[in-house]
């Protein structure tokens, strides 16, 4: 931190020695003029923490100067200590009247001169720090991000307005002494779940949410939330931002029109020239060894292109289609679902294990016939490209807990390391490389589950399984209550 700067300002060179000698191994850079006309100047420089300025000297005396600091606006603030041989009632008016902070008398005393300026020092930087302090605080209050501070307890100890509104706090009431982690479970879902339970170490790629899902009368909001360590002060421990990402989870709703057009152009001529493709491989043995190599080559690259396409699209689709025409899908209709799936991915073994009052019941979900068969396409699909012989074993587990139901997707393939296991629902992350040294399609499924699971108020989580290799996708989602 740089040294306060003190301007001594005296006519008389013996004054200007004296207040050296004063000074001088205290701690400040002292700066020296020897008339006002100088001491203006060089204050303009070098913007004083102090002006000690004597007031009689020739032509502009020390009352004229301290009116000048005071009338130009990079200087008014600075403190000015006037130094005096006057000890009259009048002049001292005449000082305050001017502008000055303080007095003090030649001859000095030197323990009273140090301390006088060391006070104004102080007084000073406290005065800036005040300054600074309210701009910023003025800055994050008007700021569109909410902004926390957080104490080792987890305790809110600062919230600016936004994060007040985020959180319902009444701009006058006093702050909740509830930890974090549980005030905003009150009000949002925290997603993915596995990365906040690892609270306050949510460090990495995957990115944090509070999520309160759509209800009859208002849409969702998606909070994005960011930690910042600030110190080992146990009384400020974590600065925690909140952004508001709710229109940018829906640019995908707002672009639906653009994709349904674009999606068919692309879709088409895709779907053509695999079939095409299909033709001439299903018919190649009666090509030469070169033309076999060559329509082996195609028909495998035009379906990898035509999976990316349809995981690109899918998943810019998934927020429209969630809830798309109102329609709810039931159990009865998730289960034509399974089998339809089950058929088109050639899988042979499905099981089905129910509770026995469901079948009864038929719960309704809160997605989309459209958006549960994503979810299920993408989750059983997985289950087939990372099985090791792509013949997986898939049973599927279906319970009610009061007015949530819970859907298990349990296979026989691979198991996954717990970085991997927290990482699948972000976009565009890839397991398979870690197994094959492949990247086939676009890492997609599983990010589009998630924002079609988490924008409805459910949860998903992955784990291994505990009797095998294998893994669980588990869904948790609400029970849609029809008027």
């Amino acid at each position: 931190m740089p040294n306060n700067t003190i301007l001594i300002v005296d006519d008389q060179y013996s004054g200007r020695e004296v207040l050296r000698g004063l000074l001088t191994g205290q701690g400040y850079q002292l700066v020296f003029a020897a008339s006002g006309e100088e001491a203006l100047r060089i204050a303009r420089q070098s913007i004083p923490d102090v002006i000690l300025l004597d007031v009689m000297m020739p032509g502009m005396d020390g009352f004229e100067v301290c009116e000048r600091v005071r009338t130009d606006p990079k200087l008014a603030q600075v403190p000015i200590l006037l130094v005096t041989a006057l000890d009259d009632r009048d002049s001292r008016l005449r000082g305050i009247q001017a502008g000055a902070d303080d007095f003090i008398s030649k001859p000095f005393d030197q323990h009273e001169l140090r301390a006088r300026v060391q006070t104004i020092v102080n007084l000073n930087r406290y005065r800036r720090l005040h300054t600074e302090r309210a701009k910023f605080e003025w800055l994050v209050d008007k700021a569109n991000f909410g902004h926390l501070i957080l104490n080792d307890a987890d305790q809110i100890v600062y919230a600016n307005v936004q994060a007040r509104r985020y959180l319902e706090i009444p701009l006058e009431a006093e702050l909740p002494t509830d930890p974090f982690p549980q005030l905003v479970t009150k009000l949002y879902n925290c997603e993915p779940q596995s990365l906040w339970e690892q609270w306050p170490n949510m460090e990495g790629d995957v990115p944090a949410y509070l999520v309160r899902p759509a209800s009859d009368n208002s849409e969702s909001l998606w909070l994005h939330v960011q930690q910042l360590a600030m110190s080992l002060d146990a009384t400020e421990k974590y600065l925690i931002n909140l952004q508001d990402v709710t229109e940018d989870m829906s640019v995908k709703r707002l672009m639906w029109t653009f994709h349904a057009q674009i999606g068919h152009k692309l879709r088409t001529p895709v779907m053509l020239i695999s079939g095409s493709l299909d033709m001439l491989n299903a018919d190649k043995e009666q090509l030469g060894d070169d033309h076999k190599t060559l329509v082996s080559s195609a028909y495998k690259n035009a379906l990898r292109l035509q999976s990316e396409i349809q995981d690109v699209l899918q998943y810019l689709d998934t927020s429209h289609i969630a809830v798309s025409g109102g329609e709810m899908c039931d159990l009865n209709k998730l289960i034509e679902l399974v089998d339809t799936i089950k058929t088109d991915l050639q899988l042979k073994s499905i099981g089905f294990n129910f509770d026995e009052n469901l079948i009864q019941t038929n719960p309704v979900l809160p997605l989309s016939p459209g958006a549960t068969e994503i979810v299920l396409q993408e989750i059983l699909e997985n289950s087939l490209k990372f099985h090791p012989q792509q013949a997986p074993s898939i049973e599927l587990k279906i319970s009610r807990r009061d007015s949530q139901i819970r859907i298990q997707v349990l296979d026989d393939g691979l198991s996954l390391q717990p970085e991997q296991l927290t990482k699948i629902w972000a976009p565009y992350y890839q397991v398979e490389r870690y197994f094959t040294g492949q990247v086939n399609g676009m890492g997609l499924g599983l990010a589009s589950v998630a924002s079609l699971v988490w924008d409805v108020g459910g949860a998903c989580q992955a784990f291994n399984r505990a009797d095998g290799p294998g893994l669980v996708i588990e869904l948790v989602l609400p029970i849609r209550e029809l008027l």
